[in-house]
């Protein structure tokens, strides 16, 4: 059963019993501070479970994406050295909100394995609290839990999210992989083996720990659950290591191609694949690489993907290549995710060709340090180095260190950096983000919302350390403060203006403008002549970009109001990003948008842009916008006197702004929206284009179909129907190649009967098949043993290309009293590098040796005999 099955089986179990289906919040938290990222299935209900965020639904189900990359919760270190940690995951989970509790939630979870997916029941293991007398006699006396398969633990049975927040006693579910791997049940010295995996957990959520410690009964007890989607997977498909399941295997693939690494079991491959998935996701949310908060632990993902990769000996850049191969696996259930391919990938490029001269560098540094190193303890001041002077991080030269067997010295690591910080703050610096606050006189009075050229006075220059200077030579960055500008400082969701300043032949080019109290800061680069403070400059704003920023910004004002006319005056917008190339806005609302209803929103905005009405621009107390209805952003601060802009028709919207817009509403040109998505428990998110941008959306969009219709020889409007009848013509001619399959794996089995040998009075047939995949074997060993009336079957299959090695063994049911299924198929499976297990008259094993095959079937003859004679 593939992943996404197993997701879709989960999904639509629980909604057939009255759970709504609530996509993936972001992995960036919503208005929760004691969270780095969303580590858990239920962090988008922390404020349902207290009770402070009402929904429209008491039970719920969803597949949340998880990192676990940062803070108390952090897998990173353990990512491709065990066989089930992850920065990134899927957590399967339903939840109540007051509405059923223990028995509901067993039931259901016990369904679900032991009907849905079929698991036996004999191969699970329950676990509950030493206090939960409930939970275990419902297991005991109305689930009819084996005693022998049931456990009352104390830690391990009572979760919370945090030091603080909801939390309760709860019950596991684990697996049993059998008593051929090693390890104990839960709670018994051996459970850390791998025999018993947990594979679900259900809380029973009941109180709400304070900072205190104190344990308080939430308004009504719920239920929070989540079985982690790689774990079943595994389960599901017969491995025991999570890289193993079908969607790390297309990812390992794809990793080994990119660095020329062919064995997809080593560390480092893994390494890869699993942070290829954090790190798309995390970009998809917005989260960028910086070097503080999310962005940081971001960066370190990539950048220890990248070390390993060229660890591997990859050639360039090649983490990026990746986004592709995760695209098609997780692209479906995520759209996120494929509507961003193309910023994933830029960013991962970029973070790829910066990373790589501080990695060849870097690297060249701490080799030489470890070469000169008496002892085996790197020092902390060298660590520092590395990491101060030549930005070399911290975990890598751990890492490195790690596997040379090399000690770090992290206290004086430690003393180094808090040298440096104490030595920053002492400093007051100025950092290159131009973030700290400036300490100057008067303000910028703006100008830019008549105009796009002005005249205006130099009033200070500072640089990229914090310093005021008297001027600026060529080549040189730097902020520069104007008296006067037409430069719209970034805020309230709009980006700032670019463009230039110009005097006498000298020019300085305004990458972005930034508000800070009352100046607007120009940053930028000096790219010709000298400026000084006191100089008459020209600024010159980027008219065709700022044009297509106001397009977007009032395309915005008019996307709000007709939100809340089809979706209801419940949505209400939660932040915004207005650029040149599009826009993004969010706002409150509980579930997906259906097609329809972004049909029409779309066509109520763009019957508004082909009203053509003037935009109006009015001053008025706070009191009087309420009065008039005005829209504002429910967290944001106002003065007395507020800028209401009314856009549309018949005052279509009224909101309270102070960014610049088009004249007439008409200016937007037209009006398409790209993508709607959850971006938070709560909050959506929509992205749009106009004007040109849309233009050449739609252009692109007629090329594609265009092309796809060339391959299908067929017309752009003929396109739908060709399709259609291909998916339906496939369809066919897969059911009709298994049908053939079957009967040429019947005429076959005939064939191979008169192969078969006697040993010790018994007929033995050990043979290697060509051209059946390991999941036909069984299958044809039904046909071969029917046929044979009485024997002993062992057949075996091989990948040339992946080595890996797929066996069963059959005996019939007179002979299974001397012979067992299980020990002939270990048998061989020893001998191609693998085991398996299974009943006594059919066992199924794998192995990774393709070419020791023949030499282990060969051996079956004399194993067999000597068997026989015992």
């Amino acid at each position: 059963m593939k992943s996404a099955d197993i997701r879709q089986a989960f999904l639509s179990y629980f909604e057939a019993q009255g759970h709504t289906i609530v996509p993936s919040s972001s992995l960036v938290p919503g208005n929760d501070p004691t969270l780095l990222f969303t580590n858990a299935g239920m962090v988008p209900f922390k404020d349902v479970f207290l009770g402070r965020d009402p929904r429209p639904y008491v039970r719920a189900t969803s597949s949340q994406r998880c990192v676990r990359a940062g803070g108390k919760h952090n897998d990173l270190d353990n990512v491709g050295y065990t066989a089930r940690h992850h920065t990134f995951f899927e957590m399967l989970g339903n939840f109540s909100f007051g509405d059923y509790f223990k028995r509901d939630a067993i039931r259901f979870a016990w369904t679900f394995l032991t009907e849905t997916l079929g698991l036996p029941k004999e191969k699970l293991w329950v676990t509950v609290h030493i206090s939960d007398d409930e939970a275990e006699k419902i297991w005991k006396e109305e689930m009819g839990i084996d005693p022998a398969r049931f456990s009352k633990l104390d830690e391990d049975n009572f979760w919370q999210m945090g030091d603080t927040g909801p939390c309760g006693p709860s019950s596991e579910i684990f697996y049993d992989h059998g008593p051929e791997v090693w390890g104990g049940p839960p709670g018994s010295p051996e459970e850390d083996g791998d025999r018993y995996i947990e594979i679900w957990n259900l809380v029973f959520m009941q109180y709400d720990r304070d900072a205190q410690g104190t344990l308080n009964p939430l308004p009504k007890p719920s239920i929070d659950t989540g079985m982690g989607l790689e774990r079943i997977a595994a389960v599901m498909q017969g491995v025991h290591s999570n890289y193993e399941i079908d969607l790390f295997q297309n990812l390992l693939a794809a990793a080994a191609e990119a660095t020329g690494h062919g064995d997809t079991s080593t560390p480092s491959l893994r390494v890869i694949a699993d942070h290829i998935r954090s790190c798309a996701f995390l970009i998809a949310d917005g989260v960028l690489p910086s070097n503080e908060g999310r962005g940081y632990v971001l960066r370190r993902i990539i950048r220890r993907a990248i070390r390993h990769g060229h660890k591997l000996g990859a050639q360039g850049a090649f983490f990026h290549k990746l986004v592709a191969a995760l695209d098609a696996e997780m692209g479906h259930a995520y759209p996120e995710l494929r509507q961003g391919r193309e910023q994933i990938e830029r960013v991962l490029a970029k973070e790829e060709a910066q990373f790589a001269r501080t990695l060849d560098h870097g690297m060249g540094l701490l080799e030489a340090a470890l070469g000169e190193l008496d002892g085996e303890v790197l020092p902390g001041a060298t660590v520092f180095k590395l990491y101060d002077t030549y930005g070399f991080p911290y975990d890598l030269t751990a890492d490195v260190c790690r596997e040379r067997g090399v000690s770090l010295d992290e206290a004086g690591f430690q003393r180094e950096l808090e040298a440096q910080r104490e030595r920053a703050r002492a400093a007051s610096q100025f950092g290159a983000d131009y973030g700290a606050a400036l300490e100057l006189d008067g303000e910028t009075d703006f100008t830019g919302y008549d105009r796009l050229e002005d005249e205006a006075t130099v009033t200070a220059i500072v640089d990229a350390a914090g310093n005021e200077l008297a001027g600026l030579a060529e080549g040189q960055k730097g902020v520069v403060v104007l008296d006067r500008t037409p430069f719209y400082g970034e805020s309230g969701g709009q980006v700032g203006d670019t463009g230039y300043l110009e005097l006498d032949g000298a020019r300085f080019q305004v990458t972005d403008t930034q508000k800070q109290g009352g100046h607007h800061l120009h940053q930028g680069l000096m790219v010709d002549g000298e400026l000084a403070v006191g100089a008459q400059v020209k600024p010159r704003v980027d008219a065709s970009l700022r044009a297509a920023t106001v397009r977007n910004h009032s395309a915005t004002h008019l996307l709000h109001q007709a939100l809340r006319e089809v979706l209801g005056e419940h949505v209400q917008q939660k932040g915004s990003l207005v650029s040149a190339e599009r826009l993004r806005f969010d706002f409150s609302h509980f579930e997906a948008m259906t097609p329809e209803q972004l049909a029409e929103v779309e066509s109520r905005v763009n019957a508004q842009v082909l009203a053509n009405a003037e935009t109006r621009v009015e001053h008025m107390s706070l009191d009087e916008a309420k009065a008039r209805g005005a829209a504002a952003l429910f967290e944001a601060k106002y003065a007395d006197s507020v800028r209401v802009l009314t856009i549309g028709a018949d005052g279509y919207s009224v909101e309270l702004c102070g960014g610049t817009h088009v004249a007439r509403s008409g200016d937007i040109g037209c009006f398409h929206i790209v993508t709607e998505a959850g971006i938070a428990a709560g909050v959506r998110r929509i992205e749009a284009l106009t004007g040109e941008a849309a233009l050449a959306y739609f252009r692109e969009q007629e090329a594609r179909v265009a092309r796809i219709g060339e391959r299908l020889k067929a017309k752009p409007e003929q396109v739908e129907e060709r399709v259609a009848a291909l998916t339906e013509r496939n369809r066919g001619l897969e059911k009709e190649l298994e049908r053939l399959k079957a009967k040429l794996a019947s005429a076959a089995g005939s064939d191979m009967l008169a192969e078969a040998r006697e040993v010790s009075g018994v007929k033995l047939l050990a043979k290697q098949l060509e051209g059946v995949s390991g999941k036909e074997l069984r299958g044809v060993l039904d046909q071969l043993k029917n046929k044979l009336g009485s024997g002993i079957i062992v057949l075996g299959v091989a990948d040339p290309e992946g080595g890996k090695v797929s066996l069963i063994a059959g005996v019939t049911d007179d002979l299974t009293a001397r012979v067992k299924a299980g020990e002939l198929v270990n048998h061989v499976a020893a001998q191609v590098g693998g085991k398996g297990g299974g009943r006594p008259d059919m066992a199924q094993a794998g192995g990774s040796d393709a070419s020791a095959l023949p030499g282990a079937l060969e051996s079956v003859p004399s194993w067999l005999e000597a068997k026989l004679a015992s």
